[in-house]
């Protein structure tokens, strides 16, 4: 095997049994800080320098659009005038490796003064961080996976995992729903699709529609004409069923020289699954998926038909804004 791959598997297994020993390193202390941080009143303070700086504002960020007013503040800006975003009721969370960061540690007095809890995470129980804190979450790893075990893998990684691991508790704490995170994320793909109703994807106009009556041959040109799967079957102003493809496939092989005296009647499914217009894209797709497939009539609120969502419809309209 190339000693290439091996180095990327020797990493991978490395940083993977750091991951693994933070279960247990876990103490109380990751209990109480989770709890006192959903009990804030104001936000949470992350803080780090180097490379626990980098994995510090992407824990922020999770933080933030997962329920927790949550940002990142430079240690060394610190000191050059953004004290003043440390309001009085804010929690700080310092994070370094070695627990002896000069810039972090030059913040203990302030926080002191100025009464805020500060949350340790360090891969050094014994620093001069973890004693000054009001909490501690532990970080060791064994080694690095860097060969010089000088450049920081293993201890980012354990890090970025601990990050992840207060904000799903925090998630969980907080009761956080999906519909909490869309609001958070509306520009982007996840959110849009949280958020979006049926109403905005659905096609109401040039359906495809017969009557019952109608003789498949021609049910086929008004799918074909509307560039749909499906055909809605109309009767007395009301939905009487639904004619797929599928439906129309299976009818040629069933009925074969008398496909084209067969009506829509003899083949629709006459209990559709709809859908209301008001719900959300995920419900329309959850559906989808549960029936294995891919059409929903779409009704409004008197049980009329509104129109049709397909899943080809959600899946341009989530690349087009993705």
């Amino acid at each position: 095997m190339s000693s290439i791959i091996e180095s990327a598997k020797h990493t991978f297994r490395m940083e993977s049994q750091a991951i693994a020993d933070l279960e247990g390193q876990l103490t109380p202390d990751f209990e109480q800080a989770v709890l006192e941080i959903v009990k804030c009143k104001g936000k949470l303070i992350v803080t780090g320098m180097g490379k626990s700086g980098l994995i510090g504002r992407k824990i922020a960020a999770t933080l933030a659009s997962t329920g927790t007013p949550a940002f990142f503040m430079h240690p060394a800006d610190a000191y050059h005038g953004d004290l003043g975003m440390i309001s009085k009721g804010d929690i700080i969370l310092g994070i370094s490796n070695s627990g002896q960061t000069d810039e972090i540690l030059r913040l203990i007095p302030f926080l002191q003064e100025n009464g805020n809890m500060l949350i340790a995470m360090s891969g050094n129980p014994d620093s001069a961080l973890a004693r000054n804190a009001d909490y501690h979450l532990n970080i060791s790893v064994k080694e690095e996976a860097c060969p010089m075990s000088l450049a920081p893998t293993s201890s980012t990684t354990a890090t970025l995992a601990m990050g992840d691991a207060l904000a799903i508790a925090l998630i969980n704490e907080r009761g956080f729903r999906k519909e909490d995170f869309a609001r958070f994320h509306p520009g982007g793909t996840i959110g849009r699709r949280l958020i979006t109703r049926v109403g905005d994807v659905m096609r109401s106009d040039n359906l495809a529609l017969a009557s019952p009556q109608t003789k498949l041959s021609d049910v086929i040109i008004e799918i074909s004409k509307a560039r749909m799967g499906v055909a809605v079957i109309m009767e007395d102003g009301r939905i009487a069923g639904l004619v797929s493809d599928g439906d129309v496939r299976r009818a040629m092989q069933k009925y074969r020289d008398a496909f084209f005296n067969v009506t829509a009647a003899e083949v629709m499914t006459r209990t559709p699954k709809t859908v209301s217009a008001g719900a959300r894209i995920t419900e329309a797709e959850e559906i989808m998926r549960q029936y294995k497939i891919h059409s929903l009539v779409v009704v409004n609120e008197d049980g009329g038909l509104a129109g049709i969502v397909e899943l080809y419809d959600m899946m341009l309209d989530n690349i087009a804004e993705g």
